[in-house]
Formats: structure tokens, C-alpha cells, sequence
């Protein structure tokens, strides 16, 4: 086999301790990855770690994601509930601790970010396979670095539930062997880069690449090698894809999926203007995984897991009325590793019931967040976010400081939008000031120095 130049620390062999089902296909794949004249720098080296008997328990995990129904209610919770229940109890020593599993999941305590990160092992089950197990650390917005306790096949199902996500919108993936299935974006100074296969896609080619030009030899490479790998899915958040229109790529993949971050709507469509495909808002999260996917005809972001239950809390921990916003509380998931019973998420919704099944409405991350308005009456952040909708802005950020002056940031590719943003707000909070936002990655988009701001 030749020599790869742009093959990060390592030898070929370690390849198959990445990708132990490697075969000679799989293996020309990666070398296309790396190999092409456009190819970015890949700095990190990743891959699915699945064995063979785990690749064939996927695919029939797909087939259970795919055929699963979503139709519990708070009334009528979903049969798996209370196996969970007494299965976690028995497993898991955080919740062994507590004694027995109660009768109603409403008496346990809800825990949060908090409690995983102080003590991660006290959340992980027994018979978990410690040398199997991937380990590794997100730190978000909320102020705790967290250790994720997984497993290989944890990661391989999230593809089962972005395939339950795009058939929403009469998307299949098919691309497999010699063709590149999923490119992942990141648009950072510092981000890390790998090539894969999907064993489950027949080892079609997978690759997280870096847009920002400093991964480049040439940063009209960036398009070129777009065009070329041809990728059937393009995942990413806003930030990246806000570079992504900026590259004379003329490809058009399948579908672009939108992840971490709100999608404006304005953002959406100028992609899906762009790109002539379906452009999916998901909702997802490191502790949970694929959670939702907007759907404009379900009025909000449609659940996908057919083993997460989902509560809207209040501050207090208790359920709120029907149709009442709160924190979205989720019990279940598919990581094996880490079963979460009332998990606060830290984001913000209320429930519906309909025929899409449960539905988050008007999802927002974080806690909500009050703004003085120039008439000396209080708005939530919701209300920002529904007003800037139009923009085709990828990142933004509202402050009040404490005298009631609002400052808008603004990424600096967004700054020609500036005045329309203005005029946008202008009811609201009469003139403001507009910033430049320099950050590349999140950032926490609602912040005030006023006290009353906290509901």
C-alpha cells in the first residue's frame, strides 16, 4: 500500500485498532480521504471501534429505530418505563444509594449537568464494559466540564436516529463502499479532524473536517475537495455553515443536517436556497443524543427516541400544566453507559400531543431570560429570538447592561445585516448598539446585568 502524506502520527496498521472490521475497501477509502490533492490537514485519528457482531446488532437496532412507534402521553407513560426503573435501580450506584425504585418516577429527584460531573462513575451500571467504554469531555455553556461515559455502539446509533430524522422529509441515505456518506463541519481555530468508515453503510467514508483556512494548503482547496468526496450528508451547526455559502462548492448533497446549535429560520432557508436539499434543525445533546428534529408541519421539534421520556419541569422540579413552558427533563435514551432518570437538560420548551406524536414547542437553550423593553414592560428572550427570524444569520448575541441599553453582537460576516436587525428590535428596545462578535464556536446568546432579567 502507498505511503500516506497526510497520515497523522501512526502507523497504516493502527487503521484496524480505529476501524477493527476494516477491509481492502474500507482501507482505499480512507487513503481517498487523505490522499486527494485538495485534502485538508487531518490532525487527530478516529473511527467506529465497532466489532463485527456489534456492526450486525446495529443494523438491527436501525430496523427497531425505524419501525418504532412514539405515542406516550403523561397519562399514559411508555411500557418500558417501569422496567427502566427498577433495572437502573439495581444497576446504577447513584441510584442504588436512594433504596428502592419508587412507584411513580414524579418522586425522584430530578439531577442535572451538576450532579454528572461531579461524580460521573456513580452514574454508570455495574455490568458496564469498562474496557469497551469511550470516554470523553464536553464542556458547553453551563459552567461544568463533563466526562460522557460511552460505548461504541452508543455513537453507532445515532446514525439510526438521523435516518429516522431525514425520512421526515423523504430522505434515504444510499450511498456506500467507494463513496463518501457523511462530511462533519467545524469551522474553528482549533478542531479535531479524522477519516472513518460507517461499517453499517458498507464502509462508506466519513470525515470531520475543519473549514477555518488554517487547515488548508489553499483555501479554495476547501470547495474542491467538497466536490470531489461528494458527500451524500453534510452535518454541522449554523457557524459552519455560514462558511460553507461562502465556498464555490456546486456539489449538492442529500441533505444538510443542522446540530449544538438554534437555526434561525432565515439561516435555513437561504441554505436550503443555496443547496436545493432539505436542511434539518436537530435538537441534539452529548448527554442524550439525537433528542428531536424540527418539523414546521408539527409546529416544533418531533421527538426521535422511542425510549426517552420526556417531563417539562418548573423550577421547583414538578411538572408543569399542559402546554406550559419549562425544562425539558428526559428519563431513558439509548446510552447504556450513562441511563438518566429525570435529567434536566438545561433548555426550555413545553409539550404537545398530536398526531406527529409529543412535540417540543418553542424549544430554547438555557434558562429563560427577561428584557426591559423601552416602555418599561418585560419580554422574554423567546420574543428576540421570533423577531430576528427573518435574518440569515448563523450566531448572534443580545446583552441589556444595567441602565437598560441593549447591545447586539453580530459575527463579522453578519455585519451587513446589521441595520436590518436594527429595525427588527427597534420596537422593542428603541435604538441599539451593534458589536462585533468575535468568538468562532458558542456562545451564551442571552445575557442582561439587570437582576429582574431571571424570572
Amino acid at each position: 500500500m502507498s505511503v500516506d502524506v497526510n497520515l497523522p502520527d501512526g502507523a497504516w496498521e493502527s487503521d484496524c485498532d480505529y476501524c477493527p472490521t476494516l477491509t481492502q475497501a474500507g482501507a482505499r477509502m480512507l487513503e481517498k480521504l487523505r490522499s486527494h490533492p485538495a485534502a485538508p490537514r487531518y490532525r487527530n485519528r478516529s473511527g467506529n471501534k465497532l466489532l463485527a457482531g456489534e456492526v450486525e446488532a446495529l443494523r438491527a437496532y436501525e430496523q427497531e429505530v425505524m419501525q418504532a412507534e412514539i405515542g406516550w402521553s403523561k397519562d399514559a407513560p411508555p411500557p418500558w418505563l417501569a422496567d427502566f426503573l427498577r433495572t437502573t435501580y439495581a444497576t446504577v450506584p447513584h441510584y442504588r444509594a436512594c433504596g428502592s425504585p419508587p412507584a411513580r418516577l414524579a418522586d425522584v429527584a430530578p439531577i442535572s449537568r451538576a450532579e454528572l460531573a461531579h461524580d460521573i462513575a456513580a452514574f454508570v451500571p455495574d455490568d458496564a464494559d469498562l474496557a469497551r467504554m469511550i470516554n470523553f469531555q464536553t464542556t458547553g455553556t453551563t459552567g461544568h466540564p463533563l466526562l460522557i461515559a460511552s460505548h461504541p455502539l452508543v455513537a453507532g446509533r445515532y446514525l439510526a436516529f438521523h435516518k429516522r430524522a431525514l425520512r421526515r422529509f423523504g430522505v434515504t441515505l444510499r450511498h456506500g463502499a467507494g463513496q463518501v456518506g457523511v462530511m462533519l463541519l467545524g469551522h474553528q481555530r482549533r478542531c479535531f479532524t479524522y477519516v472513518s468508515v460507517t461499517p453499517t453503510m458498507n464502509e462508506s467514508g466519513l470525515a470531520k473536517i475543519n473549514l477555518h483556512e488554517d487547515d488548508w494548503r489553499d483555501p479554495d482547496d476547501r470547495a474542491r475537495y467538497l466536490d470531489a468526496m461528494a458527500p451524500e450528508l453534510i452535518a454541522g451547526d449554523p457557524i459552519s455553515f455560514a462558511e460553507l455559502l461562502t465556498l464555490s462548492m456546486t456539489h449538492k448533497p442529500a441533505a444538510l443536517l443542522s446540530v449544538s446549535m438554534m437555526l434561525l429560520p432565515g439561516m435555513r432557508a437561504r441554505l436550503e436556497a443555496a443547496f436545493g436539499c432539505p436542511v434539518l434543525d436537530i435538537y441534539s445533546l452529548n448527554e442524550v443524543g439525537p433528542v428531536a428534529v424540527y418539523d414546521e408541519q408539527a409546529g416544533g421539534h418531533v421527538l426521535l427516541q422511542h425510549r426517552l421520556y420526556v417531563e417539562i419541569l418548573d423550577s421547583a422540579g414538578q411538572p408543569v400544566p399542559d402546554g406550559a413552558r419549562g425544562e425539558i427533563t428526559v428519563t431513558g435514551g439509548f446510552n447504556f453507559c450513562l441511563p438518566l432518570v429525570r435529567y434536566r437538560t438545561g433548555d426550555y420548551a413545553s409539550l404537545a400531543h398530536g398526531p406527529h406524536g409529543p412535540v417540543l414547542m418553542g424549544l430554547a437553550g438555557r434558562s429563560p431570560l427577561r428584557y426591559r423593553t423601552i416602555n418599561g414592560e418585560w419580554i422574554n428572550n423567546i420574543d428576540i429570538t421570533h423577531a430576528l427570524k427573518p435574518l440569515a444569520i448563523a450566531l448572534f448575541g443580545v446583552h441589556q447592561h444595567g441602565d437598560g441599553a441593549i447591545a447586539l453582537r453580530l459575527a463579522p460576516n453578519a455585519m451587513p445585516q446589521a441595520d436590518r436587525a436594527r429595525s427588527l428590535l427597534a420596537p422593542f428596545f428603541g435604538a441599539i448598539a451593534v458589536e462585533t462578535l468575535l468568538a468562532e464556536d458558542k456562545i451564551i446568546q442571552y445575557t442582561s446585568d439587570l437582576q429582574e432579567a431571571v424570572a
